[in-house]
């Protein structure tokens, strides 16, 4: 079962009237890469991902899979599974049901719909579950049954719209895990939108950085942490997200300083920064420090391991300044 394809996005844009929400993006996803959409809410990253599916018109520019223009293409030819943040299963259907309904609908024989349920049911763990209806199911076998279907349907792409938005915390981190494996064992061409950039970072061989219905950047994730384009890209990869210190303020005129929080360190004596304790998080493996600063505004220090600090005790906080980043007015990165 694989799912294998490469997509190419040519100048794609979408407006509603004279709203402009998608502004001419430039991308390509290389057959077997798993590439992520992430930005704020409203940047535009799931009416990019439904332009894809053909479930939003194209206003300008082509969606290209395998070399194909497919702007026209009904959404149900175009070779492309979609996973939804809503699940989408059908309650009065079986999850065996629920999972082979496309291949069913599409005139498949019934040996070719079983043996398909029955790899992506053994992948994702349902084996036990086919006979069920998705209220007898928790809202991550739920989402594994959407996964589940998508699957079969051995598409050249899949599309995951939000899908870990509405589990819990500890069944987010599970099925994280699950979709990494499934994308190492289909070697699929998938596309994933999320909001939240742990997830992005951990997922992705490539993220695409969205703000405004613009591409800000594209990279591998540990390119963009190291090396962000600009203020936006830097404060929004990183959790706890970077620290920006104000322009000229430490002797760099015409400049803002961008230091991650684990580059920050706490002294009780001198520094380049001074500040008053406002709030300690201690969260077992780190703790994080927030340092409140006249000139700075509120600062994020993170130290490894347990430490004792006290709210409202004086801290001088000084920089490794070899891992700063320095960024124009404009918020480009200079160096």
């Amino acid at each position: 079962m694989r799912g294998v394809g490469t997509l190419e996005l040519r100048g794609v844009a979408k407006a509603y009237g004279k709203t402009a929400v998608i502004k001419g993006v430039d991308l390509t996803v290389e057959e077997g890469e798993f590439c992520v959409f992430v930005g704020p809410s409203g940047c535009g990253k799931s009416t990019l991902l439904r332009m894809i599916a053909g479930l939003e018109d194209v206003s300008g520019g082509d969606v290209m899979l395998d070399g194909v223009r497919i702007n026209d293409v009904a959404p149900a030819k175009r070779e492309i599974a979609m996973v939804f943040q809503t699940y989408a299963l059908y309650p009065h259907l079986t999850v065996r049901d629920n999972m082979g309904l496309a291949l069913k609908q599409a005139g498949e024989p019934k040996a070719k719909i079983e043996k398909s349920i029955s790899v992506a049911s053994d992948m994702l763990a349902l084996g036990d579950y086919l006979e069920r209806r998705p209220a007898e199911l928790s809202g991550g076998q739920r989402q594994r049954v959407a996964i589940g279907r998508a699957i079969v349907r051995t598409p050249k792409l899949f599309l995951f719209d939000e899908p870990l938005s509405n589990l819990d915390a500890a069944l987010r981190v599970a099925t994280r895990i699950e979709i990494a494996r499934l994308h190492r064992e289909l070697g699929a061409t998938m596309v994933y939108v999320t909001h939240d950039q742990v997830e992005a970072m951990t997922l992705a061989d490539k993220i695409v950085v969205l703000r405004a219905g613009k591409v800000e950047q594209v990279g591998a994730p540990m390119e963009l942490y190291n090396n962000p384009a600009n203020t936006f890209v830097a404060g929004f990869i990183g959790s706890p997200q970077m620290n920006f210190l104000k322009a000229g303020a430490i002797d760099m005129q015409g400049e803002t300083v961008g230091i991650r929080p684990e580059h920050l360190v706490i002294s009780a004596g001198s520094g380049a920064i001074y500040g008053r304790i406002s709030h300690v998080e201690k969260l077992g493996g780190e703790t994080l420090v927030y340092v409140r600063s006249e000139v700075h505004g509120l600062l994020t220090v993170r130290l490894f391991g347990e430490h004792d600090y006290a709210v409202d005790a004086d801290a001088w906080l000084s920089l490794d300044a070899e891992r700063a980043f320095h960024f124009g007015k404009n918020g480009q990165r200079l160096r």
